[in-house]
């Protein structure tokens, strides 16, 4: 078991009372250090994992723990400060394996164990409605059926709950505001079930009600106006959980026991780094590591991190990569200077571990999520035009090289009258349900992008023409059997597509005018079909 980079949630228990066990025997401030590190992990991985309820204890955990943190002549920590963080941890070691156990105990309803991170992707839906508003529920209750998830109807005010661990739970009203019993209802099942999602349909566009509801253990509130669009994309969500790529850290630094302290730091977040103490060697390192951040000294040899800075910045690749100084220098005037000469945030030696671990996660993952707005499609998470059009080339370059490769243009049938009649967030939910359906059916080495509108292409290397022509045709056999919900029950869309193929047709740009001249074929010919490009 590796305690530097765990991998499932049993590794990353042991670990957190591992180190607690350590500093309870020990009582350093490096001890301690080594435990709040670990209790931070966890919450990024529950966080990743979408469990709210574990979340928010093991951020309480970690607040607690920073609260007490201090400088190493604080250390250890009053008995009655133990015995405070001994609870906390005793609250979460138990939320976990309620989690993990069934909720009765009848032999015929046990789980067998699950291995990593499978317990906490359950397939079941818990949805409780207000008789006002079954037709809408039952939509949902089909929608989410036919996506694969099991749903089961509980009470506002039963008791009694379903032996399963739900994934989301979600919560149907009358009207506007919850009534009292309604929160104490919510506050039960959070407290049943602190991994899953809960949701609330129909809530005020305003703060008060809002709060009030997180309050009672509510993770995310659907106003009015967007409900039932969002729900399906809310549970879709959250079973597209993937463990990032490695973050990766350049540090630029001449002290070895410097580049030691931070490269021992980052590493128990599970941070790659590569150090180098010569700047000239900078741009040819950038090049070959691909960092998502710069940690970088101020004071260096032949010249210092300001000047490197200024030398990144007039960069295209580098203009917006994030930099931050690490340096001594206590002097206000001269931090202001090094930022606004093109740094992102300064932080003094000697660093505090957990804020330069914070600090580095927190840039990275913004970094990262403007480089995925750059190309994907907000609305999806598919593949942008630009970006299909990138990927669609390099298929083609490596399919000159091997095998064939089949390109679709899908389009949704009267898609404006979908908009004109139902309004345009249930638009939006026609075109994601689409999105998700792909997702579902095609293969990770697939291109699915949404090349514009209600337009959608599809890339399918090895695959020939006459093979590809039923997996779309069974795709839009399927599509035409989803229901969308909306307010009034819900509604059936259908799309057509046009295919054509490498070698018959040479380059990227003439394979997709081909695929959309047998797309217009489709429409032609009725719609909701599939058309073969025919090279006449």
């Amino acid at each position: 078991m590796s305690l530097t980079s765990p991998n499932s949630i049993e590794d990353r228990l042991y670990v957190l009372q591992s180190r607690w066990d350590r500093y309870a025997a020990e009582g350093g401030f490096e001890q301690f250090i080594e435990f709040a590190v670990a209790v931070n992990s966890l919450a990024e991985y529950f966080t990743r994992m979408r469990l709210p309820g574990l979340v928010r204890l093991c951020e309480g955990l970690e607040n607690a723990a920073l609260m007490r943190l201090g400088a190493p002549g604080t250390h250890p920590i009053p008995a009655q400060d133990m015995q405070s963080l001994q609870r906390q941890l005793d609250a979460l070691a138990g939320s976990v394996a309620s989690s993990r156990a069934p909720r009765t105990g009848r032999r015929d309803q046990e789980m067998a164990p699950a291995s990593g991170a499978d317990w906490i992707k359950p397939r079941s839906v818990w949805m409780t409605a207000a008789d006002e508003r079954i037709e809408m529920a039952d939509a949902l209750t089909s929608q989410l059926q036919f996506f694969g998830f099991k749903v089961s109807r509980i009470g506002w005010h039963d008791g009694q709950l379903p032996a399963d661990k739900p994934l989301a739970v979600l919560f149907v009203p009358a009207g506007d505001d919850a009534l009292p019993d309604e929160y104490a209802r919510i506050s039960a099942i959070r407290a049943a079930c602190p991994a899953s999602q809960l949701v609330y349909l129909g809530v005020q566009s305003a703060i008060e009600p809002i709060v009030d509801l997180m309050r009672a253990g509510i993770d995310i509130t659907i106003p009015a106006e967007d409900q039932p669009a969002m729900v399906l994309n809310c549970v879709l969500d959250l079973v597209q959980t993937k463990e990032q790529e490695q973050y990766r850290v350049l540090v630029v630094e001449d002290s070895r026991v410097a580049v030691a302290l931070i490269q021992r730091t980052l590493a128990q977040h599970g941070i790659d780094t590569r150090a180098i103490n010569d700047p000239c060697t900078l741009l040819e390192v950038l090049a070959d590591y691909r960092p998502d951040l710069v940690l970088m000294d101020m004071h260096m040899p032949r010249f210092n991190g300001v000047e490197a800075t200024r030398v990144l910045r007039q960069m295209t690749a580098y203009n917006a990569l994030p930099i931050v100084y690490l340096s001594g220098e206590s002097e206000v005037a001269m931090q202001v200077e090094a930022l606004r000469l093109g740094g992102d945030q300064f932080l003094m030696k000697p660093f505090n571990p957990v804020l330069l671990a914070a600090v580095v996660k927190t840039r990275i993952e913004r970094f990262r999520e403007v480089q995925r707005s750059t190309r994907l499609d907000g609305l999806t998470g598919l593949l942008n035009h630009t970006a299909a059009k990138s990927r669609l080339s390099a298929l083609m370059e490596e399919a000159e090289a091997h095998a064939a490769l089949t390109v679709a243009m899908i389009d949704i049938d009267h898609f404006k009258s979908i908009n004109d009649t139902y309004g345009h967030p249930v638009g939006d939910q026609v075109i994601r349900g689409l999105a998700w359906l792909l997702k579902g059916r095609l293969r990770s080495v697939d291109l699915i992008g949404r090349y514009g509108g209600e337009e959608f292409i599809v890339a399918l290397p090895g695959v020939t023409l006459d093979q590809a022509v039923p997996v779309i045709d069974r795709i839009r056999a399927d599509f035409a059997e989803l229901p969308h919900a909306h307010p009034g029950g819900a509604l059936h869309a259908s799309f057509s597509a046009g295919l054509a193929s490498f070698p018959m047709v040479h380059t990227a740009a003439r394979l997709t005018e081909a695929a959309d001249n047998a797309l217009l074929e489709a429409k032609r010919m009725g719609r909701n079909r599939v058309e073969k490009f025919r090279d006449h």
